[in-house]
């Protein structure tokens, strides 16, 4: 579980920054623009992205920024949301190289902020939830940008193993 972790952590990070490099090619209407996305604009995920990223990190960890509603904007432009969320994924390899499988196991207790009220269950769910949420959103982005008629992003798990992710293989 501790490897699948981590060569989720390397993986996220790779394809954050294959779709950060795509959203670099667009304009800043494009950027902006509401393609249908469950929150709108490729700006607005991504944000969503981070915003949910950083939530999930301070629950594990005690620490960080954490806003209190999954639509926050905390960064408009692109370079700034792009700085923030490097900062992010290397937040998040850091963390994940630090787990064993005792801590895995044991429980984290949380308030979503969708509903009140306690969530108990062992972290090594959440972790789970946490990557499954990244891939989610990314696929929206992915539409977003499809949408806008760029090229299509080759993000899947499989071309991460069989490039850069070879080690985790």
């Amino acid at each position: 579980m501790l490897r699948h972790f981590g060569m989720f952590a390397h993986y996220n990070r790779w394809a954050n920054t294959l779709l950060y490099d795509a959203a670099a090619q667009l304009s800043d209407a494009e950027f902006h623009e509401n393609r249908g996305a469950f929150f709108g604009s490729l700006r607005n995920t991504l944000n969503h992205l981070l915003v949910a990223d950083r939530m999930w990190m301070h629950r594990f960890t005690g620490t960080g920024e954490a806003a209190a509603i999954l639509n926050a904007i905390p960064h408009d432009a692109l370079a700034d949301l792009r700085a923030a969320r490097a900062a992010e994924d290397q937040r998040i390899i850091d963390w994940v190289e630090t787990l064993d499988d005792a801590r895995l196991a044991a429980d984290i207790t949380y308030s979503p902020v969708t509903r009140p009220g306690a969530i108990t269950h062992p972290l090594r769910a959440a972790v789970a939830q946490f990557f499954n949420h990244q891939t989610h959103h990314r696929g929206q982005c992915h539409m977003t940008l499809t949408a806008l008629g760029k090229p299509s992003l080759e993000l899947d798990l499989i071309y991460f193993l069989r490039g850069e992710g070879r080690r985790w293989m």
